[in-house]
């Protein structure tokens, strides 16, 4: 029987992405190997939202190459995702025998099967492929696990159609595509029947979803409209989903944090600047003052919703006083938790071809202060919450200390307290004894005893 071993690199769209082929191979009897090194078949699945990706796993299968040489082991080793949809057959060769695009991956196991007996020597495939948004729906459940998974991840839809000019991945992943709500909703009642409690729903653009081909109803849009089907689900308990726009929030998605009692109050808002002239230069489609107004609705419609955001410094022709103009917003809607990244040219998007290229060391400068206001904001914030109860969802071991469990609130913050394992996926009332700029600590005594 041979073994596959996947490792992915990027956000949770390439995780999904990655769990999806793997349950391919499952289905044709593979088995999934623990490590790189016994596995017959190695793929990197690859982000190209930043170069830092790329580089890594570029890295690693020059490594993993070199060592198969060495050992004289016969091993399939390929790329998928997105770097292979955008470099396509110039990553052949060197020991890789297979790049596979973002609309291939379903037939990511039956072209191993090819090469592995010998019917042919080497497979690239980036073309795009109609339908293939409804080949993302398989998972791997309950595989060399004591217990079925807590949380699942469900794609709803492929591509974007935003064409931000700084991002690559309208040319990666291809216009939006999206799956029926039947088919999801079935994906989700599947996954709730064998013991998912927690559902996030992911897309490029989730609040994108369906937006020119499923029609409004009662003036809601197909994504609310998607979100409800989900909430009337019996057997789950959270629904989440990421990542959206601020332009994708309109009044029925804001009043839905009010009347869907299995949505979370967590709100994963990209801002990525606070200037005015850099969103327009990013082609992002809304102001730093209508991005506060949704904060403030959002705030408004759930008190305790948490929100978190990404944003980009060091974007070309930024200025100092753009820079402050983020901070400012930051400051302003209290952010208390962002993915910061330094502004990174990905070949073929606009932005890397403007003028005024913003150098290094001050994109490094200016990250490491937004990181520092970011960090005492969410210190602040987790703070106030000591001495509350919240309600937690047990996901498992703390991955920092074994012998604790954690799990994470409605508002998307983790909780980490000792408890039995018999605990996991039960939703717990936890009392806050302590908090870092991250993480909250709970204490044990508020546990249900055993």
């Amino acid at each position: 029987m041979p073994s596959v071993f996947i490792k992915t690199y990027g956000c949770q769209m390439n995780e999904r992405d990655s769990e999806a082929v793997a349950a391919q191979f499952i289905a044709r009897g593979y088995a999934l190997a623990t490590s790189e090194a016994t596995a017959d078949v190695v793929l990197l699945n690859t982000c190209s939202v930043r170069d830092a990706a790329e580089q890594k796993a570029l890295g690693r299968m020059t490594q993993l190459a070199s060592k198969a040489r060495k050992q004289k082991r016969q091993v399939v080793l390929g790329y998928l995702g997105c770097m292979a949809q955008s470099r396509a057959g110039e990553l052949l060769g060197g020991g890789v025998k297979l790049v596979l695009g973002t609309q291939k991956l379903h037939r990511a196991a039956e072209y191993v099967d090819d090469l592995l007996a010998g019917r042919t020597m080497a497979v690239c495939d980036t073309a795009a492929e109609a339908g293939s948004e409804a080949h993302i729906r398989d998972h791997v459940l309950a595989l060399n696990r004591p217990r079925p998974p807590v949380k699942a991840f469900v794609s709803i839809m492929q591509g974007c159609n935003q064409h931000c000019t700084f991002c690559i991945v309208p040319q990666t992943r291809g216009e939006e595509r999206n799956r029926t709500i039947e088919d999801i909703v079935a994906e989700c009642r599947g996954l709730a029947e064998r013991g998912a409690r927690e559902i996030t729903l992911l897309g490029q653009i989730v609040t994108s979803y369906g937006r020119r081909t499923i029609p409004d109803r009662d003036g809601r849009t197909a994504f609310v409209q998607l979100l409800e089907a989900v909430n009337a689900l019996p057997g789950l308990e959270r629904i989440r989903f990421t990542s959206p726009h601020p332009k994708g929030y309109g009044p029925d998605l804001v009043a839905a944090y009010t009347r869907l009692p299995k949505l979370c109050e967590s709100a994963h808002l990209p801002v990525q600047s606070g200037s005015n002239r850099i969103l327009k230069l990013m082609h992002r489609g809304y102001t730093r003052e209508r991005f506060l107004e949704l904060v403030s609705q959002l705030r408004a419609a759930r008190p305790n919703l948490g929100i978190s955001t990404d944003i980009i410094v060091g974007f070309p022709g930024e200025t100092e006083a753009d820079f402050a103009e983020t901070l400012d917003l930051v400051r302003q809607g209290q952010l208390e938790f962002a993915f910061v990244f330094k502004y990174s040219p990905r070949r073929d998007t606009p932005a890397a071809a403007m003028p005024d290229q913003v150098p290094e060391a001050v994109r490094e400068e200016r990250h490491a202060r937004l990181l520092e206001l970011v960090t005492a904001i969410g210190a602040a914030r987790f703070q106030q919450m000591v001495g509350q109860t919240v309600q937690v969802l047990v996901e498992g071991p703390s991955r920092r200390n074994a012998a604790r469990l954690e799990g994470r609130t409605r508002c998307n913050k983790i909780v980490v307290f000792e408890g039995s394992p018999r605990h996991i996926g039960e939703l717990l009332d936890v009392r806050i004894t302590a908090a870092s700029a991250i993480t909250l600590y709970g204490d044990p005594a508020s546990l249900n005893p055993d």
